[in-house]
């Protein structure tokens, strides 16, 4: 599964979940579970990141063929990989920690969305995907509840 570049993971990420758009905003891809397009974009559980926003510079994007995953997990198991989340950083700020959000192939929270459960990785290997995949399953998974219930609603 592993993909070396940021076009690329999307795509193949948005191939193995079912019923997930693509959408470019921000100077990322977000991946959307928005089955037969049933709401304005849908439910997202994951985004692939290149370059660094107003907002986000923490992980250094701007560097050369560096791009980011960032994963929506459930807060259990942030819980298990992390522990509680981090309280939620000051607008332009991220998160407190002592985690490197610069290094390659290390799961850290997501510098900003920490607070939120949010996990991120800069250019994965193959074998950080191995690993990766409960976070993205159980990502999928809450989107998916997630737009089941915003569906139910309408």
């Amino acid at each position: 599964m592993i993909q070396s570049n940021p076009t690329d993971l999307a795509a193949t990420l948005a191939q193995r979940f079912n019923g997930t758009i693509m959408v470019e905003a921000w100077g990322e891809t977000s991946l959307f579970y928005n089955p037969g397009n049933q709401l304005p974009r849908g439910v997202y559980f994951a985004t692939v990141k290149s370059k660094d926003g107003d907002n986000d510079r923490a992980s250094n994007l701007n560097r050369d063929s560096v791009f980011r995953l960032n994963i929506g997990t459930t807060k259990p198991l942030f819980l298990e990989r992390f522990g509680p989340p981090p309280p939620r950083p000051a607008k332009g700020m991220h998160i407190e920690g002592s985690w490197d959000f610069t290094a390659l192939d290390r799961l850290t929270p997501h510098p900003v969305y920490g607070w939120m459960s949010w996990v991120s990785i800069l250019n994965p290997s193959e074998a950080s995907m191995i690993d990766l995949e409960p976070l993205l399953d159980a990502a999928y998974q809450k989107a998916v509840t997630a737009f089941d219930k915003r569906i139910a609603k309408l």
